[in-house]
């Protein structure tokens, strides 16, 4: 049976349509949120019309909030895959020389790998989530963040990522490219790798911008220049928060947050995590960068 070159059009053009909507499908790209799991002292939050809030632990942070922290405070925020997740399942630390690691050595090499991205607001900081999606290609998940560190600090523990995945914080003089793993950055331009590594993109002489590699257990400061290895101190405190901020979530329905400490070689489960007050901080209006 012979077919009609009208029959044969209709035909390429339904294999064509099946192969884009295929491939639209096998990329396609969601909005991922931020939960808040932890808060120490008083913090707010504004969901980018600068009405402010008291954040308290549960809150869904999605791309246009900024969050403020006062001082002796912090907030931890994990960043969920998706807009309709209300936690990430997180695996609990496994009872081995890897759990143990986390009080390991020198050189950046003794913490353990992130299992999924957290970002601790330290005290007397602004932050702004700009951009976070997640899109699928069939082979791989590809992540975009895109943070706004105004004022203060944070603290990053950041999962293993895709290769084309962008893990970025803007500063107001710069903006800093994260590979992972643990990483303590200032808005003043400073940023402090315990493992992984990281890129600083800022402004030099005239317009040109200067570019800075940072690999595991070093450290850079983009207003002085200085750079350097993490002295035992530093690194000592970058342990420690990356101890601090792995996290984990009981399964089943109706989930709470618990925490998990490793102590020697076991991953103890400590508990919930501490709710603040409920009374709304207060803070002196933030900086806030237009």
């Amino acid at each position: 049976m012979k077919l009609t070159n009208k029959t044969l059009t209709w035909l390429v053009t339904g294999m064509v349509s099946l192969v884009l909507v295929a491939s639209a499908t096998a990329q396609s790209t969601k909005e991922r949120t931020g939960k808040v799991v932890r808060i120490k002292g008083a913090a707010r939050y504004s969901t980018g019309n600068k009405v402010w809030q008291p954040l308290k632990v549960g809150v869904i942070l999605r791309p246009g909030s900024v969050v403020q922290t006062a001082a002796d405070s912090y907030a931890d925020i994990v960043l969920n895959e998706d807009a309709t997740a209300e936690a990430v399942s997180m695996p609990r630390p496994a009872s081995s020389s890897s759990a143990a690691s986390a009080a390991g050595g020198g050189g950046g090499g003794g913490n353990k790998a992130a299992e999924h991205d957290v970002v601790r607001v330290q005290n007397d900081s602004v932050l702004a989530l700009d951009k976070l999606t997640a899109t699928d290609t069939g082979a791989d998940r590809v992540t975009e963040t895109e943070l706004d560190l105004r004022t203060g600090s944070i603290f990053c523990s950041v999962k293993k990522q895709a290769a084309a995945s962008r893990f970025e914080v803007k500063l107001p003089h710069g903006i800093a490219g994260i590979r992972g793993t643990f990483v303590l950055i200032y808005a003043s331009g400073k940023i402090i790798v315990g493992t992984g590594s990281a890129v600083m993109a800022y402004p030099g002489d005239g317009n040109k911008m200067n570019t800075k590699v940072i690999p595991g257990g070093f450290q850079f400061d983009s207003g002085s220049g200085d750079y350097g290895p993490i002295s035992v101190p530093l690194l000592s405190t970058i342990q420690s928060l990356s101890a601090d901020t792995s996290y984990g979530f009981s399964a089943g329905p109706g989930t709470q947050f618990v925490r998990y400490e490793t102590l020697g070689r076991e991953a103890v489960n400590v508990g919930r995590a501490t709710v603040s007050p409920s009374a709304p901080p207060v803070i002196p209006p933030p900086p806030i960068v237009p």
